[in-house]
């Protein structure tokens, strides 16, 4: 059988080799591209740069804050977590000049009462029911609770110094909150916007799916947040454990109001990754920027800590709203910058949809390159020819590789323990296959949109906190004040 003057076999080695070059070229590309991460981290590690700061966390726990901090939680059929997230914060956060605001929707009763339920006694718990039923977006909801607190500074005629943002089923870290108010404190270098690390928690019934948050967050917290803040990038918020002061806030919402005709409002409300675009917003005013990573005393990270989704279905549906919303809808939103710094962190942030198709290309190439050694042993057509070229593409990937499995066990050994990070060596595959998934489905979402379509948001349920007994799995060791201690 012959195809364009070729046969099977020889179009076969073709088409191998073609995909060879190709998967090698971009697959270099990439790792250079987290070796220059990696190796400016390091420099900022050898100059102590990178070194996290320690405290006593009883003691910068019991300080008292500068002002008025404002809590906002977006939460839409969360009847299950949110109880513990408001019992949890209101208890290890027991300054008076804290308000908790928690936004609900009316076609959501079980909410509302979880959350009536959880500190009935408590006049920090501020509940806000949103105009409309739901789900709308978590941006709609945030939206609602900063008409909420205007309308609460109006009326006590008070203003909060900074809102502090956090999700349904977190478990925030007892000095976390002092944390962000000295960053964000009323001093000379004072900081417009503020991140703390996400710890996300080992799951024993989720090794291999639920789990695998644990190394990427352990390098993008641990190492690729470090570099962009010293770097002096702007920094994406992750949501949960980040503070915004609150002029900057008041800044986002005018620049919208300009842009929208009046509505006033900080939040795209069809953002998929309004908290993204809120770190990237406040920078982009001039605001100042900081990523505060510290450790207590005993060497534990001051971080929010939360149990992400352990089913393959809800991991996907997560990751497909991340990159749908920071590589598709911020390239739309936010466009690119002059700035090379910043030009090429908002690559870095927008090339998921083209490393799902390389590292999909790349299982393909696998694939295809079993089959055909298979092929030759049968004395079915003739292994592929490497050009000294390819041989280079193949050793330097190799040698990037094993770079990346040492980086990607120190990194996450350090905040799990040695055998979490061999674990996380093995998930790699699992994580490619997450990425694939996820990065097919997001390009599809955008294509539905550029045709269209609504956006439409996707929510991830939660079934479990880490306050929770029952619900704690392994995670003891992992040095949160909510948790015994293990032995060392």
């Amino acid at each position: 059988m012959f195809f364009w003057g070729l046969t099977f076999w020889q179009l076969f080695a073709l088409i191998q080799h073609e995909l060879l070059l190709f998967a090698g070229i971009f697959f270099l590309i990439g790792a250079l591209d987290d070796l220059a991460v990696d190796f400016t981290w390091l420099w900022l590690k050898l100059t102590g740069r990178a070194d996290a700061a320690k405290f006593d966390r009883e003691e910068i726990s019991a300080a008292k804050l500068s002002g008025e901090v404002a809590v906002f939680i977006p939460a839409w059929s969360e009847a299950s977590v949110i109880g513990d997230t408001i019992r949890h914060m209101l208890k290890v956060w027991p300054q008076p000049n804290l308000r908790l605001y928690v936004g609900c929707y009316p076609n959501d009763p079980a909410t509302i009462a979880a959350v009536i339920a959880a500190r009935p006694d408590d006049p920090r718990l501020r509940l806000v029911i949103n105009h409309r039923p739901g789900p709308t977006t978590k941006a709609d909801c945030l939206n609602r609770l900063y008409q909420a607190l205007c309308e609460d500074e109006t009326r006590l005629g008070r203003k909060a110094h900074m809102v502090v943002f956090h999700d349904a089923e977190d478990m925030v870290d007892q000095a976390g909150l002092v944390m962000l108010d000295r960053t964000i404190g009323r001093t000379a270098n004072k900081a417009a916007f503020a991140q703390l690390p996400v710890l996300p928690l080992p799951q024993k019934n989720s090794r291999w799916i639920g789990s695998h948050y644990c190394e990427e967050f352990a390098e993008a917290h641990g190492k690729a947040m470090v570099v962009r803040g010293a770097l002096g990038a702007a920094l994406p918020a992750a949501g949960v454990g980040c503070a915004v002061e609150r002029h900057a806030l008041d800044g986002l919402a005018q620049a919208r109001s300009a842009e929208a005709n009046g509505a006033g409002l900080p939040f795209e409300a069809d953002s998929l990754t309004e908290d993204y675009e809120m770190g990237m917003g406040v920078a982009a005013q001039g605001g100042r920027c900081r990523f505060v990573r510290a450790r207590s005393s005993e060497g534990d990270l001051i971080a929010t800590r939360a149990y992400f989704p352990a089913r393959l279905d809800h991991v996907v549906t997560q990751k497909t709203r991340w990159v749908h919303g920071i590589a598709l809808q911020g390239w739309d939103r936010l466009g690119w910058t002059n700035n090379w710094v910043e030009g090429w962190m908002r690559l870095r942030d927008r090339r998921g949809p083209l490393s799902a198709f390389v590292l999909m290309v790349g299982y393909v190439l696998l694939a295809l390159s079993g089959l055909g050694f298979a092929a030759s042993q049968l004395g079915y057509g003739t292994s592929v020819e490497l050009s000294t070229f390819t041989k280079f593409l193949l050793w330097a990937n190799l040698a990037a590789l094993c770079w990346r499995v040492v980086m990607r066990f120190a990194f996450t050994a350090r905040e799990y323990g040695w055998v979490e990070g061999i674990r996380a060596v093995l998930r790699m595959p699992v994580a490619n296959i997450i990425a694939i998934m996820s990065g097919r489905r997001a390009v599809m979402a955008y294509c539905r949109t550029l045709m269209g379509s609504a956006i439409v948001w996707d929510k991830t349920p939660h079934f479990a906190h880490p306050t929770r007994q029952s619900d704690r799995g392994d995670t003891a060791a992992l040095g949160s004040p909510a948790f015994a201690k293990k032995p060392a």
